[in-house]
């Protein structure tokens, strides 16, 4: 079975080829002599000169240029500046970005860098860097970038990437986890690419808790089918999920549409008849015949065999509901209520059945009260009644699994109308 592992996105190449015409910009149309700033006559007409190859995008004939300037004599703090910034220029020009990334770091520390410049410079090294494959550096140049004011996103949001890339994991999701509670708690949407980031940073790091995590992020944000069975299957495979618990992973499957194959129909419908339930073990069966999962292939005969056995014990529960619900209440403890009531929602009784339910775990000494609630709580969405279901599952404790089952109830409760 294959499931979506997520991906870290990358900066596109649209905005990597955006990043370098930045920077050929900036050197290309910086002026070679500011009004406080002078440059020597022989050093400026050879950068006037590169600088002019850079806009007719003749690369190679302007560091041709550069070259002479610089062999022109000793450079003065600002002719060598201005070297760097067109020589940067000329290097991206030529796909030299090795050589682009050397030359601009330089510029960055430059104390010839005019203030008003600065930021841009920054977002555009950190581009630069990052387009490089550099991320050490690409890392380095953000904090730069952050502490001297810039608030581009996309230009932030390249840390956490670059720290992942880095092989930085542990950093990589600090930082992302941070930017998710930070967009969380002002009301906004993280971003796909900030969720996927986060899952794949705990993948690195073996942490399986922490990539669960991230899933249940993902899956509340983008209820994706991949997303949906991977956290499912990942849940059930907690240590301690409770094997009773089989049944209520298939009814959270069918919920979250990602019932695949017919063996999951049969399954599901095997375990509900077990459980004494023929009715919802006919909705999982209908659902695989429907979906054309069921009905054909060699094993489609065994598939008509449970159903036919379906339709008799449906018949045959039908005409003791009455009696069972008689000799749930005589029983000491409150299981068989429960049961009993959830039975009766299965046929569409809910005025019915939930009350029993709720009379069943005030009756208390159930085998399994935390599975109960749960119970409850799929049974108050199965009627329609969602805030009184919300309630229930946020009420589900203990360490067996059903508090885990049920929080994604409530996940899946947020997108269901």
């Amino acid at each position: 079975m294959a499931h979506r592992t997520p991906k870290t996105r990358r900066m596109s190449t649209q905005s990597t080829h955006l990043a370098a015409a930045a920077i050929l910009l900036l050197a290309a149309q910086g002026p070679v002599q500011a009004a406080s700033k002078t440059v020597r006559p022989e050093i400026g007409q050879s950068l006037q000169g590169a600088q002019k190859a850079l806009q007719a995008k003749q690369f190679k004939e302007a560091l041709a240029d550069i070259a002479k300037a610089e062999a022109a004599g000793r450079l003065t703090p600002y002719e060598a500046y201005l070297v760097l910034r067109l020589k940067a220029s000329a290097a991206i020009g030529l796909g030299d970005y090795r050589a682009a990334l050397a030359a601009y770091g330089q510029v960055v520390d430059s104390p010839e860098l005019p203030a008003e410049e600065r930021l841009q410079v920054l977002d555009s090294y950190v581009k630069l860097a990052y387009t490089a494959k550099d991320y050490p550096r690409a890392a380095a140049a953000v904090t730069k970038y952050r502490e001297a004011g810039g608030r581009d996103p996309q230009t932030l949001g390249l840390y956490a990437q670059s720290l992942f890339l880095a092989g930085r994991y542990k950093e990589a999701a600090d930082e992302i986890s941070r930017q998710v509670a930070a967009a969380e708690q002002a009301g906004q949407r993280p971003s796909d690419s900030q969720l996927q980031l986060l899952a794949n940073c705990a993948l690195k790091l073996n942490d399986m808790n922490g990539y669960t995590a991230a899933l249940e992020k993902i899956v509340l944000y983008t209820p994706m089918h991949d997303y949906w069975l991977d956290l499912i299957i990942r849940t059930a495979g907690k240590p301690g999920f409770s094997a009773n618990l089989d049944l209520d992973l298939y009814r959270l499957r069918r919920s979250t549409g990602t019932l695949e194959k017919a063996g999951d129909y049969m399954e599901a419908a095997q375990l509900a008849l077990q459980a004494g339930y023929p009715n919802e073990a006919k909705a999982f069966i209908d659902d695989g015949y429907r979906s054309n999962a069921l009905g054909d292939g060699p094993d489609a005969t065994r598939q008509q065999r449970l159903r036919e056995l379906i339709d008799k014990k449906i018949k045959d529960d039908k005409a003791t509901l009455a009696e069972g619900e008689k000799a749930a209440a005589a029983q000491p403890t409150g299981d068989a209520l429960v049961a009993t009531g959830f039975n009766l929602m299965t046929y569409g009784q809910a005025d019915q059945g939930l009350p029993l339910m709720q009379k069943g775990l005030q009756k208390g000494g159930l085998k399994a009260p935390e599975q109960a609630k749960l119970h409850l709580g799929y049974a108050l969405l199965s009627a329609g009644r969602k805030d009184a279901a919300q309630k229930a599952f946020a009420a589900v404790q203990g360490n067996d699994g059903a508090r885990s089952l049920a929080r994604l109830w409530m996940i899946q409760l947020r997108h269901m109308k």
